[in-house]
């Protein structure tokens, strides 16, 4: 059983209240959290918060909230767009405002490279720099590299308790990102929402690299608490840990809520996991993190996982895939994917999706995009500014969905459209029968 803690001390600054706790016995939580003996103090760290997370309407577990950041309101659930180094590849701010992108996500570590974050907080941080008037989201370095480094070039990384070890793509000398680091990189670049650095291992690893990575995120978010210079302006949002082990996952859930942070994210997971272990562990977390708090699915991207994930209660994501997608010319449409390189496009006049009121829908043909997509630049940029649109209005479906208190048939909508045949797969009927959602109508007999 968990140790239960008394206070000992506060100390409090301007920025963090900092609550000296002391354990009443040992266990192998706190040995492996703290790597004290039992007994000793440690702190944990209640961050003040640059947002407010208001739930609008729920079913169920699905909520629809506003979240207020410091330099936007946002409707959730939301799709973050991915603009690794302060951009999304062929599109302009403007067109991200027109299409409704409520935040953007950066990657830390791209940027800390170049244009370096040195030269980002010099020029009035990267809402300034990149002319972006709402709301950013960073990850913490960590993510991406641990991705391209970890888990398909393992050899030019090292992760030890100090942080992560790793070869520079520009002239191959080793570098070393901490968990001190990281936030103090975020800090420069000025994001709204900054990530803990975090320590990630593949889903579909087993064995003891998984608890030995779950405990050590949870220690490297204090060093991010301690590091972290501007709570009142940013949020540090920590990330869930665990791999595909409940007891793990449990275990940093509740680690992470003690700290009391502004906001959680569920990390780990796409990553080659099967997807009934995928939304069984979104659901386990959702229904273990704090009602108040904004939830964020790191890595999806899917519009069923979108759907499924909000279901459960999920409220944010991020991913790459409707702009990678876009540019291998196959774009997102109600019924699942458009490949436009297909030659039955060819000939064919009508927009992408006729349904879609998007500027590439109202002005190109499949039969036009053919022609260019994977070929001219300006063919990926369309579909990737369709595609974005379409992840956009996704959101906000949900979103108005829960207000009007309609979100099983916009579920049941969404399910009938994908799968004409009654076919869904079983791994959703189960997330809906844990999200309340009756799934007898959708399927075939």
């Amino acid at each position: 059983m968990r140790n239960r803690f008394r206070i000992c001390a506060v100390a409090a600054s301007d920025s963090i209240e900092t609550v000296h706790l002391k354990t009443n016995g040992a266990n192998r939580y706190d040995d492996q959290l703290n790597g004290q003996d039992q007994g000793e103090a440690f702190c944990v760290s209640f961050l003040k918060m640059a947002l407010k997370f208001e739930v609008l309407g729920k079913f169920n577990r699905a909520r629809a909230a506003r979240l207020a950041l410091p330099h936007f309101v946002c409707q959730t659930p939301l799709f973050m767009p991915v603009g690794t180094q302060g951009t999304i590849k062929g599109l302009t701010n403007n067109q991200l405002e027109e299409i409704g992108c409520q935040i953007i996500l950066g990657n830390t570590y791209h940027l800390a490279l170049r244009p370096g974050a040195e030269l980002i907080d010099d020029l009035g941080g990267l809402h300034k720099f990149m002319n972006w008037k709402r709301a950013l989201l960073t990850d913490s370095g960590g993510f991406q590299m641990v991705v391209k480094l970890l888990v398909s070039l393992l050899h030019l990384a090292d992760i030890t308790e100090q942080g992560v070890t790793f070869q520079s793509p520009v002239d191959a000398k080793p570098m070393l990102l901490t968990p001190e680091e990281s936030i103090q990189i975020q800090n420069k670049i000025g994001a709204d929402i900054i990530m803990a650095l975090d320590d990630v291992v593949k889903t579909t690893i087993t064995g003891p690299r998984i608890e030995e990575a779950m405990y050590r995120t949870l220690r490297w978010i204090d060093r991010c608490i301690a590091a972290h210079k501007r709570p009142d302006e940013q949020n540090l949002f920590g990330i869930v840990q665990g791999g595909l082990d409940p007891v793990l996952r449990d275990i940093c859930v509740r680690g992470l809520v003690d700290r009391n942070l502004p906001g959680y994210a569920i990390g780990g997971l796409s990553g080659g996991e099967d997807k009934d272990s995928f939304w069984r562990v979104v659901a386990q977390c959702t229904a273990a993190l704090p009602e108040d708090k904004p939830r964020y699915v790191m890595g999806v991207g899917y519009p069923l996982d979108l759907v499924v994930c909000s279901a459960l209660g999920a409220d944010m994501y991020d991913c790459v895939y409707p702009t990678r997608t876009a540019r291998f010319g196959t774009a997102l449409i109600p019924e699942g994917l458009l490949k436009l390189k297909n030659q039955a496009m060819a000939n064919d006049e009508r927009p992408i999706d006729p349904t879609c009121l998007c500027m590439v829908c109202r002005n190109y043909t499949r039969a036009y995009l053919h022609c260019i997509v994977t070929k001219d630049p300006m063919g990926s940029q369309l579909v990737s500014y369709h595609n974005l649109s379409y992840m956009m209005r996704l959101s906000k479906d949900l979103h108005t969905s829960i207000v009007e208190g309609r979100f099983p048939e916009f579920v049941q909508g969404f399910l009938r459209v994908q799968f004409p045949k009654g076919d869904i797969p079983e791994w959703v009927c189960n997330a809906m029968e844990v999200a309340g959602i009756d799934m007898s109508t959708c399927c075939a007999p």
